[in-house]
């Protein structure tokens, strides 16, 4: 999981680039309307809408931008139709893509991840091809700074929390699907404040990358995450930090 979980956090890092220009925004705000669309307005009772919201307060936006999304999602205002969807398919090395989507258009948007895959070496691949290699899980990520390692990990520990990732400047908690909540909930008892908590998919296995093979993937997932309708991606892939540096450096 260490070159997923690495490249979660590149991500992370660079969408703080992104949401200068709007993009991350307006990936935030789409998954906030379709989470209330499906789940209704009520965080206390629709846990996807309340970790999008999550996210989208980690990121300053402004909560008149959070409401009017949530209320596009419930009917009270008019806005865009969005549709969710997944695309499944191999990058190169064989590692396993999982792409989730919201669009307005799928043919447009399928088109655009077909052409990417084919672009850096990899290729779409049937439903159900690659699901199997990623399990649902809860993830919450808290900065090291100011957090009691052990009172951290007590809290999410006796939560139901099944793992606990020591980074180079964070905590990566992960749980269960049922147990996300309570873990979340756990936490903010004891005044951890929570850089992020999302749900997500965690590779059962991963493939080492190296060479032409890393730069090929690091660029594609780069790309994919730039297309506006990709909501998330995930790879099973593993990365040891120099190869990655030379990769993103190339």
């Amino acid at each position: 999981m260490a070159g997923h979980s690495k490249w979660a956090n590149i991500k992370h890092k660079k969408g703080r680039a992104d949401a200068a220009r709007g993009k991350l925004f307006t990936k935030l705000i789409r998954e906030i309307t379709v989470s209330a669309r499906e789940g209704g307005s009520d965080e206390a009772s629709n846990p996807r809408l309340r970790a999008a919201v999550l996210s989208a307060k980690s990121e300053n936006m402004p909560a008149v931008n959070i409401d009017r999304a949530i209320k596009k999602g419930i009917g009270e205002l008019p806005g865009e139709s969005y549709e969710g969807a997944v695309y499944e398919g191999y990058g190169p090395g064989g590692v396993a893509l999982f792409i989730e989507v919201l669009t307005d258009n799928k043919n447009r948007t399928v088109s655009e991840v077909r052409h990417l895959l084919n672009k850096y070496n990899g290729s779409m691949a049937e439903s159900g091809a690659v699901a199997w290699v990623f399990d649902q899980k809860g993830v919450i990520v808290v900065q090291k700074e100011g957090v009691d390692e052990e009172s951290l990990m007590t809290a999410a520990l006796d939560a139901g929390a099944e793992d606990i990732i020591e980074e180079d400047s964070c905590y990566e908690v992960y749980t269960p699907m049922q147990e996300f909540d309570l873990v979340r909930k756990a936490l903010e008892s004891e005044s951890i404040t929570l850089e992020r908590a999302e749900l997500t998919r965690v590779p059962q296995n991963t493939v080492p990358v190296e060479g032409q093979s890393a730069r090929q993937l690091l660029k594609l997932m780069e790309m994919l995450e730039d297309q506006d309708d990709v909501q998330r991606l995930y790879a099973n892939f593993e990365m040891d930090d120099e190869v990655m540096a030379e990769a993103l450096a190339s």
